[in-house]
């Protein structure tokens, strides 16, 4: 074999996953790591969600779904998007997939094509440029107003608007920022949809992860308000119950775009797996005080690594509403040099602070903000004050 597809030659490799990789090789190796990194909370799925996954298994749930989700789980779903988001849908407008990236993946391969163009809010998941690439659309990035929880910024989408926008991607509660969206940004940008025909996709893989303050759907306000703009809501279970291992998501949308994503799903996975969906019924539908817990803990140490970040000479870290990260500015260090290297770049900073404190992080320049580094605090107290106590010895020896 000579070569390998345009299609792969044209997309990134993930780089949050290399991170992962690089965690993990680290730590076999004996070394003593602090890591930042993780997309994922660090508890484990509750035991009564494992259960149902025993269960289904001695009972011989073992076998293929119906292809859009096992009907049982798509009500489940339903009832839980009436009672927690107060929107009504049935199951024809329900597609469950393994995992909300490919509900997200398999959105943009059903909805664009070559000519297309997608707009993307920086900074943004690492793979949502890549959905784009990989159905021959082109991503067109707006900017955001960090001061703003990185909404989008109106000013800046004016100037980037053109007649091959199809679509727009929207993250919120973010990955990477941890920004939560107002309501009038939301419904700013759902009218301009309407007004233009773009689909707006919504990644609401973290909404039950919202501090303070209760979370809104997409959807929820293009109804409430009558725009009438096409909302296609992708959703996980991943972050709010601790399954990101289950590999369990879904999409809600008009009957019509469902249809066509089952159709493409079916080719390429036929179904999610059975025993995910059975423990996914549980998930939705049974005790709810486990994604509480988690969110106490989660705001305790969102609490304590936005202080310890700010305390450190040369960064400032806004104080972010929703997820679990946090996504502090290191723009003091760029073009300073560190062992006689220059930090040219956020991938140069974040190799600095891990080969001289074994601390990993995340560079910002991945996701489409320079300056930026992003901070999981999916991890316990001790590892947040034990890795920015390294982290703070690393940045004193560039001032």
């Amino acid at each position: 074999m000579s070569d390998f597809s345009n299609r792969v030659k044209k997309i990134k490799p993930s780089f949050t996953l290399e991170m992962a990789t690089i965690a993990s090789e680290m730590r076999s190796k004996g070394i003593d790591i602090v890591n930042f990194s993780v997309g994922e909370p660090d508890f484990n799925t509750p035991i009564h969600i494992i259960n149902a996954g025993k269960t289904a298994m001695d009972k011989g749930h073992t076998k293929y779904t119906a292809g859009p989700g096992m009907i049982e789980f798509r009500q489940a779903i339903c009832d839980k998007l009436e009672r927690e988001n107060n929107i009504k849908y049935n199951i024809e407008n329900i597609l469950v997939s393994n995992g909300e990236k490919q509900s997200l993946y398999t959105a943009c391969q059903a909805l664009f094509d070559a000519g297309d163009e997608v707009l993307i809010c920086k900074p943004y998941w690492v793979s949502f440029p890549e959905f784009v690439r990989l159905a021959d659309a082109e991503p067109v990035f707006v900017e955001t107003v960090p001061e703003s929880n990185f909404e989008i910024d109106f000013t800046n989408l004016e100037k980037v608007i053109s007649r091959k926008i199809k679509g727009v991607i929207i993250n919120s509660p973010s990955n990477p920022t941890g920004g939560v969206w107002s309501k009038e940004a939301i419904i700013k940008l759902l009218k301009i949809a309407k007004k233009n025909n773009w689909i707006i996709i919504s990644d609401e893989c973290y909404e039950r992860l919202v501090y303070q303050e209760k979370f809104t759907s997409t959807e929820k306000l293009n109804r409430d308000f009558n725009i009438g703009a096409t909302v296609l809501t992708c959703i996980s279970l991943s972050k709010t119950y601790a399954m990101t291992g289950w590999r369990i998501g879904y999409t809600a949308g008009p009957v019509k775009i469902i249809k066509a994503m089952s159709k493409l799903q079916g080719q390429a996975t036929s179904c999610a797996n059975s025993i995910g969906q059975y423990a996914g019924i549980e998930a939705l539908s049974g005790d709810q005080k486990c994604v509480h817990d988690m969110l106490i803990l989660f705001e305790e140490r969102r609490n304590l690594i936005i202080q310890l970040l700010n305390e450190l000479p040369g960064v400032n870290c806004l104080v972010p509403k929703g997820a679990f990260y946090a996504f502090p500015d290191f723009s003091f260090f760029l073009g300073k040099e560190a062992e006689g290297k220059l930090l040219k770049d956020t991938f140069d900073i974040s190799e600095y602070i891990l080969r001289s404190s074994s601390v990993v992080t995340v560079p910002g320049d991945g996701f489409g903000a320079p300056g930026h580094i992003r901070f999981s605090y999916a991890t316990s107290k001790e590892n947040i004050e034990k890795g920015i106590k390294r982290l703070k010895t690393a940045l004193g020896k560039i001032l």
